[in-house]
């Protein structure tokens, strides 16, 4: 069970109330580039992570589609015994950034219990998913400012990043 309480509707307005001093954080943070900037953002991951379960939330999958790339589809597809095509007209459409995303919302392979149905197979943007362990996070600010308002994980590695801005 999580430690760390899941309230979507209070992470929306706590994400809009602070997008601006967080938007300020993350300009300072870009021209900056502080070299321990990955080290403590991954620390913090892990921190949240080991008092979050996703499980217990799923947001990202029931508000916001990932990118599908082309592995993506050609593995999905073969697991629904598919042609790549087929996968494409039945469960995907081609956004105004000419990226491939799913046509509905919540994820249609999103089970009841917050599982998912393709969970091996998933699209590489899910496993990647909230990308608050990647290299070179300053170059995804812009990112996780917008999935600050989706995840409450992400919510929380920006607010304990705050937290240590005298460190970077």
């Amino acid at each position: 069970m999580s430690k760390i309480k899941i309230d979507l509707e209070k992470l929306k307005q706590n994400a809009k109330n602070t997008e601006s001093t967080t938007k300020d954080f993350f300009s300072k943070l870009k021209k900056k580039r502080p070299k321990q900037l990955d080290s403590i953002v991954h620390e913090i991951h892990e921190e949240v992570f080991e008092d979050l379960d996703c499980l217990e939330c799923a947001n990202c999958c029931k508000s916001i589609s990932p990118i599908v790339i082309d592995k993506d589809i050609e593995r999905m597809a073969k697991q629904f015994r598919m042609k790549p095509s087929e996968f494409i007209d039945q469960y995907l459409y081609m956004d105004k950034e000419n990226d491939y995303v799913f046509k509905e919302t919540p994820c249609p392979f999103l089970m009841p219990d917050n599982y998912c149905m393709v969970y091996e197979n998933r699209p590489r943007a899910c496993r990647e998913y909230p990308h608050t362990d990647r290299k070179r996070f300053y170059q995804i600010l812009n990112l996780t400012l917008k999935n600050t308002h989706y995840c409450p994980a992400v919510y929380e590695v920006v607010d304990r990043l705050k937290k240590k801005k005298e460190q970077l």
